[in-house]
C-alpha cells in the first residue's frame, strides 16, 4: 500500500476489542517508528509510557473517558531539559517533537494493521501527576492502540476535507 492510501485509510478508532492485545513484534515496530522520528536538533526529548497492565489502564481510565476499550495506551511526553529553544526564546520544540513521534507511531500502527486514536481529552498536568512523572516531563497526548471491534467504522466526516484553496497559500 502506498503512503497516501495508508494515510486515507487510517482513522480514529472509537471501539476496540479489549481482549485482543497488540502483539509484541508489532508494538516493537510501532515504538521503533517513534524512535526514528525527526526531532529538533535530534534532541529526542520524547518519553513514551506504554500503559498495558490492568493497573496502568485504570490510571488512564481515571484521566479520560476516551480509552474506548483499547488494551494498550501510550502516553507521549517530553523532557523539558532536552527540548530545543527557538531563537527569540518564546517557543520550544517539545510538543512538536512529541507530536511527530506520535504521528510516526500512529502511521506504523496502521501499516501493521493496528488501530489507534490520538487522545487529547484529558488534563496533562493531572496525567503527569497520576503517572508520577519527573517534574521536567510534560505530557502532550495519549494514544489508544488495539484492534477495532467488529462493526467499528470511521466517523461520517472522516473523508471530508477542506479544499486545497482553503488550506494552502502560495506566495
Amino acid at each position: 500500500m502506498d503512503f497516501m492510501e495508508l494515510a486515507k485509510r487510517r482513522y480514529s478508532c472509537k471501539k476496540y476489542q479489549p481482549d485482543k492485545p497488540v502483539e509484541k513484534d508489532k508494538l516493537d515496530k510501532i515504538l521503533a517508528a517513534g524512535q526514528v522520528a525527526p526531532t529538533a536538533k535530534n534532541s529526542q526529548p520524547q518519553r513514551i509510557y506504554v500503559m498495558q497492565s490492568e493497573e496502568a489502564l485504570k490510571i488512564v481510565d481515571s484521566l479520560t473517558p476516551c480509552r474506548y476499550g483499547a488494551p494498550l495506551v501510550m502516553v507521549v511526553a517530553y523532557d523539558t531539559t532536552q527540548e530545543f529553544v527557538y531563537p527569540g526564546e518564546k517557543y520550544t520544540s517539545g510538543a512538536e517533537d512529541a507530536s511527530i513521534v506520535a504521528t510516526h507511531m500512529m502511521l506504523m500502527a496502521a501499516a501493521e494493521g493496528v488501530d489507534s486514536c490520538w487522545l487529547n481529552f484529558f488534563d496533562p498536568d493531572k496525567a503527569a501527576e497520576a503517572l508520577k512523572l519527573p517534574k521536567n516531563e510534560k505530557v502532550v497526548l495519549m494514544m489508544d492502540f488495539g484492534y477495532a471491534a467488529e462493526g467499528t467504522r470511521p466517523t461520517p466526516t472522516h473523508e471530508k476535507t477542506k479544499t486545497m484553496e482553503e488550506l494552502v497559500s502560495y506566495r
